[in-house]
Parts: structure tokens; C-alpha cells; sequence
């Protein structure tokens, strides 16, 4: 059923998955579409971002977000169009940025919801290269890996929205820029379209020999996006004072326990210890001053404008195609920033 004026569908959370999500994971409900009350107006969602942070929501564990509930919307940000308002800041055909999640109407009172103006040129990119990937990627690259001229930045996830614009702010700063990523076609994209000096392909049988001929001064920075072999091929290369901006752990998202293997925790931690690596993990909008998005705004519009930053895009159509959209993003099976027409 495609998105009318009659109903509200809604992607809910149906039960906590063990493991990997699956059919039974999400469901689709129809509700009444809400009314907008005093210092309220109606959403109408256009774009529904899918973010690997996502499959964190579903569990009912200590974050630094509240779960989603069983039956509960699916969390997400979007790009909607306002439909009726009854804020002064906002009016009917304007479009914004949001977090009304999976469905596609919603109630705001406006707050913490940016207008974007009323006909947008892209209005979907304020959901990649210019919204929460790509300030993740500005912040997280330059206030915590600090590169320095000459210095090698690695990252892994390197064809994925976060990745790509990590190398590629490197590569403007003067620093060498090495990307990790899974599969020959997104290795030849990352070097030949995104501009990186190097990729190294995950799934080779010969990677850790790849990487470490890839970083013959080893490595400075470490943009740390997946966890998992990709880290532990990444220990043995940091130099002294490395620093290593911690995004996310996607390859780790879907275990159900701790992993199988031999414990690497003294392999980590010793060497943090012996080559005195800087390790920060940061949330996106709480770990830095108000006052950097406007920051990278200006920079992240200059460059674009500039032809200094290239972006992909995937679209993917249809609310109904969300759930299967989010599970092949979780599986690698993404290219660029994946992003739902609803």
C-alpha cells in the first residue's frame, strides 16, 4: 500500500531480535493519521534515513538513547513536508529535518526540528553528506583524530556515507587517506571517484598483508566504523600517539554474546597502552559544542560547491522496503548513504 491522504502506516518494532534482524523483527501497521493540535503541526515523511545506529534501538540495553519499544514506531530521522501548522515557524509546504521515525505522518512541536524552506534543492542530503553522516565524519575526524599534513588516516566502511567523507576531509587537510571496504567495485570507487590514495579489500584472504604494505609508516589515525578482523589487521600499524575517533562497531552489531575467537581484549589494550593511542568514542549531537554545525555546514556547502567532496546516494522506494533496506545496509550490502522515497 504507497503512502495516501486516508491512513498512517507505521514500521513498529515487533520483537527484540536474538542475532540478526529478520521478517519477524518489524511489522507495518495502519493508524488514523493524528490531528495537530495547539503549538503542533503534521509531518508528511519524504525521506527515511537508514543508519547502521539502528539496530542498537532495538535492543533493551543501557545506551545513550532510550530502546524502541515493542510496538513502537521504529526510530529514525527523516525529511517531511509540512502539511498544517500551527507554529509561527514553520508553514505548510515548508520541509524539514526530523526524527518522527518510521512512518509517515507525525505530530511536532517544532523542537530540535530544523526548516529546510519550502522546495529544498536535494532535501535528501541533509540526511547524508550534509546532515548527521557527514557531521559525524567532520567532528569525529577533525576534534578527535586530529589529522596532521602527511600523516595516514584509515577507515573503514570506506564506500559508506561516513567513511567516504572521513577520507575525503583527509585528503584536504594534506593527510594520506586509506580506505577499507568490502568488495572490488566499492575499493575501485573509493580510490578512482572519492579520491583516497589507497583501499584495501576486507574480504580478501590477504588483506592484513594488503593494509600493512597500504600504511608503510604505519598508521596515525584510525576512523573506527566497524570493529571486528578490521580492527585487529588496524592493531599492529598505530604509531605512537595514534588516535582513533570510535564511530560504531557495525560488524559486532548482531552478536548475540561475546564473540567466538580467542579474547583479543590484551592485543587491545596493550597495545592503547604501549603506543599511548588516544580512544575516544562520541555521540554525534552530544559530544561537541553547538556551535561546530554551523561550522561544518559552512565548510561541507564550500567543498560541495567546490567539487572537492564527491557524494553517492542509494534510494531505495517504498516505506513497505525499509525493514529489507536496513538489513542489507547491517550485511554490507549497501553503496553510499541509503536512503528510503517514502
Amino acid at each position: 500500500m504507497p503512502q495516501n491522504t486516508q491512513t498512517n502506516r507505521q514500521i513498529v518494532l515487533a520483537q527484540r531480535p536474538k542475532g540478526a534482524p529478520d521478517a519477524n523483527t518489524l511489522r507495518m501497521d495502519t493508524t488514523a493519521i493524528p490531528s495537530p493540535g495547539p503549538g503542533q503541526m503534521l509531518l508528511r515523511t519524504v525521506f527515511l534515513s537508514l543508519d547502521p545506529y539502528m539496530r542498537g534501538r532495538m535492543n533493551d540495553a543501557k545506551s545513550y538513547a532510550t530502546p524502541v519499544a515493542i510496538g513502537g514506531v521504529m526510530t529514525g530521522q527523516v525529511v517531511a513536508e509540512v502539511m498544517v501548522s500551527n507554529l509561527d515557524a514553520f508553514a505548510p509546504g515548508d520541509h524539514v529535518l526530523a526524527g518522527s521515525g518510521w512512518q509517515d505522518y507525525a505530530l511536532s512541536d517544532g523542537v530540535e526540528v530544523l526548516n529546510l524552506g519550502p522546495a529544498p534543492a536535494r532535501a535528501s542530503w541533509s540526511l547524508g553528506v550534509m546532515g548527521m553522516p557527514g557531521y559525524t565524519a567532520y567532528a569525529g575526524l577533525l576534534k578527535i583524530g586530529a589529522p596532521k599534513v602527511g600523516e595516514t588516516v584509515v577507515v573503514a566502511a570506506a564506500s559508506g556515507p561516513v567513511g567516504a567523507t572521513v577520507g575525503q576531509i583527509a585528503k584536504l587537510k594534506g593527510a594520506r587517506a586509506v580506505g577499507i571496504a568490502g568488495g572490488g567495485a566499492k575499493c575501485k570507487h573509493v580510490v578512482e571517484v572519492l579520491g583516497f590514495d589507497a583501499c584495501i579489500d576486507h574480504t580478501a584472504p590477504d588483506f592484513v598483508d594488503q593494509l600493512r604494505a597500504a600504511c608503510p609508516a604505519g598508521i596515525d589515525v584510525y576512523f573506527e566504523n566497524v570493529g571486528g578482523k578490521v580492527l585487529y589487521a588496524v592493531l599492529p600499524l598505530l604509531n605512537a600517539f595514534a588516535r582513533m575517533p570510535v564511530c560504531g562497531v557495525a560488524s559486532w552489531y548482531n552478536l548475540p554474546g561475546l564473540p567466538d575467537g580467542p579474547d583479543m581484549g590484551p592485543a587491545i589494550m596493550g597495545t592503547i597502552l604501549r603506543m599511548k593511542v588516544k580512544v575516544q568514542g562520541f555521540i554525534i549531537f552530544d559530544s561537541f559544542a553547538r556551535s561546530l554545525y554551523a561550522e561544518f555546514v559552512r565548510d561541507m556547502t564550500g567543498w560541495l560547491e567546490a567539487g572537492q567532496m564527491q557524494y553517492t546516494e542509494e534510494v531505495i522506494d517504498g516505506l513497505e522496503n525499509a525493514p529489507d533496506g536496513l538489513y542489507g545496509l547491517l550485511e554490507g550490502r549497501s553503496f553510499g548513504k541509503r536512503v528510503v522515497r517514502v
